[in-house]
């Protein structure tokens, strides 16, 4: 019963971790198939995920505050669950800032960094199955790498498209526009690697 218990703040970070690969994954098709008349629809369905997110982690805390003995530090719960809520809230961001600021046409770049936030995601809950055996994983660590690889291919893509943005567009309010969105973007892939510090950070503190 006490290692059913354990392991079921594991399994709720997975839960936590999957509607930011599904909010991802409707980023993606969002830039790829960019409509702006279909974009109220869409940041309808992305609140209907991050809303979905936000019970999991309520739960999520409500067991938490009944139970004494934890898997792991009661503080590292509390931080994981509100590090991939981030996610989540940082990808419908995203999609609120096209409809906000009226964006009429996407940049190559936007979509090349939605690509990555997928793969962050979906390296996050790869990552995050494997957590429970954190002690005696052979595999987490890699994983790890993997998403700080992953981040800094996002820093480079944000970079280049700062750069192509200053160069190419003489327009200020099209800057302006696209300065907070790629910020926005770029956010969801540092807040990815959050998620992965505190993986790291829970496997030194019981190294």
């Amino acid at each position: 019963m006490a290692r059913k218990r354990d392991e079921d703040y594991f399994e709720r970070f997975v839960s936590l971790v999957k509607y930011s690969c599904e909010a991802a994954d409707l980023l993606k098709d969002v830039l790829a198939n960019y409509q702006t008349e279909e974009l109220q629809i869409k940041m309808k369905d992305m609140h209907v995920i991050e809303h979905q997110a936000d019970i999991e982690k309520h739960l999520m805390m409500q067991k938490l505050a009944k139970e004494f003995i934890t898997p792991i530090e009661r503080e590292d719960i509390m931080e994981m669950a509100h590090q991939i809520d981030n996610v989540t809230d940082a990808i419908e961001d995203v999609v609120m800032r096209l409809y906000m600021f009226d964006i009429l046409e996407v940049r190559p770049e936007a979509l090349e960094l939605a690509k990555v936030i997928c793969k962050l995601c979906d390296a996050l809950k790869t990552a995050l199955m494997e957590f429970s055996n954190f002690r005696k994983s052979k595999n987490l660590h890699s994983l790890i790498i993997e998403i700080n690889r992953l981040e800094e291919d996002g820093d480079r893509i944000y970079m280049e498209a700062m750069r192509n943005l200053y160069v190419s567009s003489k327009d200020t309010i099209e800057i302006i526009r696209w300065t907070k969105t790629f910020d926005c973007l770029e956010k969801c892939c540092d807040v990815c690697e959050n998620v992965a510090d505190v993986i790291e950070s829970v496997i030194m503190k019981n190294s």
